[in-house]
């Protein structure tokens, strides 16, 4: 005895279809994100507070500049999909919806490109 319908034996498909690799995403990049979050704090509090040029310094080492690429890029996609489930999930018009979930991409690509930059620029000491 099955639980499963009749159509989704056929299809071989449950009723998450996709949802089971989104559900690891989101857990695998917050587990990826404690440590990241930790060794930046941390990192923070080693730094002389208003000092640009250590704060240079530090970023261009290239451990410190892999793990802040690393945290932006795992952030923008944690928070992205956050931002999905909440709108999957409370937004019941299907053009608002569509629109929302647009927008949070456009967004989360937005933010990541410009962390990305911003840490390349100081790392590799790029004037602005």
């Amino acid at each position: 005895m099955s639980l499963r319908s009749p159509l989704g034996r056929v299809l071989g498909l449950g009723a998450a279809k996709d949802g089971v690799s989104h559900w690891w995403t989101q857990r695998l990049s917050a587990v990826a994100l404690v440590p990241l979050t930790l060794w930046f704090l941390l990192s923070l509090l080693r730094l002389e507070v208003g000092n640009a040029e250590a704060m240079r310094g530090w970023l261009a080492a290239p451990v410190n500049t892999v793990a802040a690429l690393l945290l932006v890029l795992v952030w923008c996609v944690h928070s992205r999909l956050g931002l999905q489930v909440v709108v999957e999930d409370y937004v019941h018009r299907p053009g608002t919806k569509l629109v929302s979930l647009v927008l949070i991409d456009f967004a989360h690509v937005v933010a990541a490109a410009i962390g990305v930059l911003g840490i390349l620029k100081i790392a590799f000491g790029v004037a602005t």
